[in-house]
């Protein structure tokens, strides 16, 4: 995944942050057996989940490929295969 810019977006990144959090907040609770606590914890995972989304519906994830870049990827790897 590293040549591929996967989920190095802002909507990726704040959807994991808060993820992270609710998932250190479940944490906490369910240590402290706070049954409440800990489904707010879980709440705010789901939130991370559901905000990741929003921006991404917004335009702050990955952007989608056109089908030109696509068509050109798939003439560069029949070209590459050729040669091999």
């Amino acid at each position: 995944m590293a040549g591929s810019a996967h989920g190095h977006t802002p909507a990726a990144w704040t959807g994991v942050i808060i993820s992270f959090i609710g998932f250190c907040i479940a944490g906490v609770f369910m240590v402290a057996a706070n049954v409440p606590g800990f489904w707010a914890g879980i709440a705010v995972v789901l939130l991370g989940g559901v905000v990741g989304g929003a921006m991404k519906v917004a335009g702050l994830g990955m952007p989608k490929e056109s089908a030109d870049v696509v068509a050109a990827r798939e003439a560069a790897t029949t070209t590459a295969r050729a040669r091999s």
